[in-house]
């Protein structure tokens, strides 16, 4: 089982030079993200002169954060696995896929990734709001940790099934793709009512230069939840289980 499988790890990989690689290109891989997915929310709202919000400026989110994000995992994934989301390596945590201690690190370079690309943004923008994730009129908070849960779970499932199984092969860049696909299509689903974070460091950038902390507590507790049943889901009924075998690809 998942969870039999979790490692602290050890003082020494913290200093270890894969490890120090790896976070450096979390942090870059968030910059890259943020700073895309986050400014094109700042120029739609420019372009509109902070209008209210409209279908097509969800669906510009929507693909903005889709192609973002693939390329933020793509140039990540060889070096530190491209998770480019505290809840996607909490969901390896959880699965034994990665010490505690270098969670620590990925989350410190997540971040501050994010932070340091919500402050390009003001700077480079003349000091436009970086605006903070919110609730839509009659959402509740535990509306939203739900929708959080839900989406996140999605986005963690998709990781470990295109990603982390080790039955996945040699799919190239399915991977970022299917990612960035499925964070693409929860922000369609979910972008109305909270925002549709799935990322606690897509919120916290945002809300660390803007200084508003209204529920945020929200866009942690959700995708974590969510993360950590995606990956105890999938690991015991995917990888610990010897009942799947792949079929050959003469059968294809």
């Amino acid at each position: 089982m998942a969870i039999n499988r979790i490692a602290i790890g050890s003082a020494g990989e913290v200093n270890r030079p894969d490890t120090i690689r790896a976070a450096f290109a979390e942090f870059f891989s968030m910059v890259i993200f943020v700073f895309a997915g986050q400014g094109s929310g700042m120029a739609y709202g420019k372009l509109t002169g902070d209008g209210p919000a409209t279908p097509s400026g969800l669906v510009a989110a929507s693909l903005s954060h889709a192609f973002a994000l693939f390329v933020a995992v793509s140039v990540g994934a060889n070096v530190s696995g491209g998770h480019v989301n505290p809840a996607v390596t909490f969901g390896a945590f959880i699965g034994g896929n990665i010490t505690l201690l270098r969670a620590i690190l990925y989350w410190i370079a997540q971040l501050l990734g994010a932070v340091v690309a919500c402050l390009l943004l003001k700077v480079s923008t003349g000091g436009m709001e970086t605006a903070a994730f919110s609730l839509s009129h009659g959402v509740t908070p535990w509306n939203a940790v739900v929708f959080e849960i839900v989406m996140t779970f999605g986005l963690v499932y998709t990781v470990y099934a295109t990603a982390v199984d080790p039955k996945k092969g040699d799919i190239g860049i399915i991977a970022p793709l299917a990612i960035g696909l499925i964070v693409g299509a929860n922000i369609l689903v979910g972008g109305a009512f909270d925002g549709a974070s799935m990322n606690p460091a897509v919120s916290f950038g945002p809300a660390v230069v803007s200084w508003s902390w209204t529920n945020h507590w929200v866009y942690w507790v959700g995708p974590f939840i969510g993360a950590a049943i995606a990956a105890i889901v999938y690991d015991t009924i995917f990888i610990d289980s010897n009942g799947h075998e792949p079929l050959p690809s003469s059968d294809f």
